[in-house]
C-alpha cells in the first residue's frame, strides 16, 4: 500500500475528538453514579415501562440475554457511550418482542400464513451481498426489509395502521396457502411512522460517531438491510461479536441450538408480509452460512444465492469494518485479536455451509455469483438468478441499470484495507479455509 493510502484502521477507525471528549467527561463522572447498568431484569423493566406491555411471549428465553450480558459486562470493556448505545439497543429489542407478542395475540391469523418463497443471499461479508440485495429490491415482486423496518419490525405507533387485518371477505383460510394480508392498496409505511425517523436518526448518529464508516458499508434508512437483526431479537446471533469483544458469548453461541432465533424470525416475516404483501422474500446476511439447515426448516421454500470473492480481499475488508464497529463501543480494540477471532470464524462458517451443500440434493438449491462479475456487469449475474423465475425482461433490466447509475460503486468514498493491517498473510487465511479455497478456485479459475 502506498504511503498516501494509510491503513483502514487509521483512516476509518479513529473516533472524532468530540466523541473522545464526551467519553472522557462521562467516565470521570462515574463516581456520581452515572455508570450505566446492563442488567437483564432492569432492561426488561425498562422495556415494559416504555411499551406499557408485559408479555414477552412463551418463546422468549432468558439464557441468551443472560449469557450476552455476562460477557459484555466482563469482557467487552465498553466506554460510556458504548454502554449507553448497548443499553438503548437491548431495551429496544425487548420492546419489539413485547409489541410483537401484543399483535400476535390481537391478530392470530398472522401466524397461520405460509411464508413467501425466499431467495436468500448467504455470501460472506464484503462479497457484494449488499449490492446484490439492493439490485433485487427494485423488482416490485420482491419483499425486502428496509433498514427502518428491520430496526423496528413492529410499529411503534400501531394506531396509524388498521391492525384488524381489514376486509377479509373472499380470502381463503391461510392454512391452505392463501396469504391473509391487509388491503395492499393501503400506504405502508405511513408517512408519520416513527420508525423511519428513528432509522434516520441512527444513520445520522453513525455519521457523527464514525464518519468514514459509510465508505465501508453504505447505510440508508430506506434501503434493504441484513435480516440478522431479527435474530438479534432472540439474542442469538453473531452481531455482538462483530460489535464488541465478547469471546465467552461467541464460544457459547457456537455450541447452542439456534432454532429459537430462526423460528422467531419466521414469525416476524409473517407479520411483515401481512403488513406489506409481495410474491417473494429477498433476504441476506452472512450469518446464515452457518445455519442453512435451520433456514430451510423454518423458512420453507428457499433458494440460496452465494456470492464469492477472493478471501484475500473480503477478509481484510470485513476486519476493517469490525474494527470500526468495535471502536464505536470501546477504546480498547485490538485489530490482531479481531483478526484471530474472525479468520477462524470465517473458516467455521464456510465449513458449515459446505457440509450442508454437499448433502444429496442440496447442490441444486444454490446459485453462485462472482463478485467481480457483479461489479463489471450485473445483468448477466442477475440473469443467473432469474433463471429460477422465467428469465429477465427489458423493463426490469432498465430498473437495474437505473439503480446502478444512481448508486455507483464507491459512491461514499474509497475503502482501503490490507492483510498486513491485521498481521495476516494469505497462508494464514488458507489455514482455516482450505476446503472453500478449493471450491472457489474450481468455480472461478482465472
Amino acid at each position: 500500500m502506498s504511503a498516501d493510502k494509510i491503513s483502514s484502521i487509521k483512516q476509518f477507525s479513529r473516533n472524532p475528538l468530540w466523541f473522545r471528549g464526551v467519553n472522557g467527561v462521562w467516565r470521570s463522572s462515574y463516581f456520581l453514579g452515572t455508570h450505566i447498568r446492563l442488567d437483564k431484569d432492569d432492561l426488561i423493566r425498562s422495556a415494559r415501562k416504555v411499551t406499557g406491555l408485559t408479555d414477552l411471549g412463551k418463546d422468549f428465553l432468558d439464557e441468551p440475554l443472560e449469557r450476552l450480558l455476562e460477557s459484555v459486562n466482563r469482557e467487552a470493556n465498553l466506554h460510556p457511550i458504548g454502554r449507553f448505545i448497548t443499553r438503548e439497543r437491548f431495551v429496544s429489542l425487548l420492546s419489539i418482542r413485547l409489541r410483537a407478542e401484543h399483535f400476535f395475540k390481537k391478530q392470530p391469523l398472522i401466524l397461520e400464513q405460509q411464508l413467501y418463497p425466499v431467495w436468500i443471499i448467504v455470501g460472506l461479508q464484503r462479497t457484494g451481498t449488499t449490492k446484490l440485495q439492493r439490485l433485487l429490491a427494485v423488482d416490485a415482486d420482491h419483499r425486502v426489509i428496509p433498514s427502518w423496518e428491520v430496526i423496528n419490525p413492529v410499529p411503534i405507533d400501531p394506531d396509524l395502521y388498521d391492525m384488524s387485518g381489514g376486509d377479509t371477505a373472499g380470502i381463503q383460510d391461510p392454512k391452505v396457502g392463501r396469504q391473509l394480508s391487509p388491503d395492499p392498496s393501503r400506504t405502508y409505511p405511513h408517512r408519520k411512522d416513527k420508525r423511519i425517523a428513528v432509522a434516520n436518526t441512527s444513520v445520522m448518529a453513525l455519521k457523527f460517531m464514525s464518519p468514514g464508516f459509510f465508505a465501508i458499508h453504505p447505510i440508508d434508512a430506506m434501503q434493504p438491510e441484513e435480516d440478522i437483526l431479527m435474530l438479534d431479537l432472540s439474542f442469538l446471533s453473531t452481531t455482538p461479536e462483530a460489535m464488541m469483544h465478547v469471546p465467552s458469548y461467541a464460544s457459547w453461541l457456537e455450541t447452542t441450538d439456534q432454532s429459537p432465533a430462526y423460528a422467531y424470525a419466521a414469525k416476524l416475516l409473517k407479520f411483515m408480509q401481512w403488513m406489506k404483501p409481495a410474491r417473494r422474500w429477498i433476504l441476506k446476511t452472512p450469518h446464515h452460512l452457518e445455519f442453512p439447515d435451520l433456514i430451510e426448516k423454518h423458512f420453507g421454500d428457499v433458494h440460496f444465492i452465494w456470492p464469492h470473492r477472493s478471501l484475500y480481499e473480503s477478509v481484510p475488508s470485513f476486519l476493517s469494518m469490525v474494527t470500526c464497529n468495535r471502536m464505536i463501543f470501546s477504546d480498547h480494540v485490538d485489530e490482531l485479536q479481531v483478526a484471530s477471532h474472525w479468520v477462524r470464524k470465517t473458516g467455521y462458517m464456510l465449513g458449515k455451509a459446505i457440509d450442508y451443500r454437499s448433502k444429496d440434493g442440496n447442490e441444486a438449491k444454490f446459485t453462485d455469483i462472482n463478485y467481480l462479475d457483479l461489479l463489471q456487469d450485473s445483468v448477466p449475474a442477475l440473469a443467473q438468478i432469474y433463471r429460477l423465475n422465467g428469465g429477465l425482461y427489458p423493463d426490469l433490466i432498465e430498473k437495474f441499470r437505473k439503480h446502478e447509475r444512481e448508486n455507483p460503486h464507491r459512491k461514499n468514498g474509497v475503502h482501503h484495507y490490507s492483510l498486513t493491517d491485521f498481521g495476516l498473510t494469505e497462508s494464514g487465511i488458507d489455514q482455516h479455509t482450505k476446503h472453500y479455497q478449493k471450491i472457489f478456485n474450481q468455480l472461478y479459475a482465472r
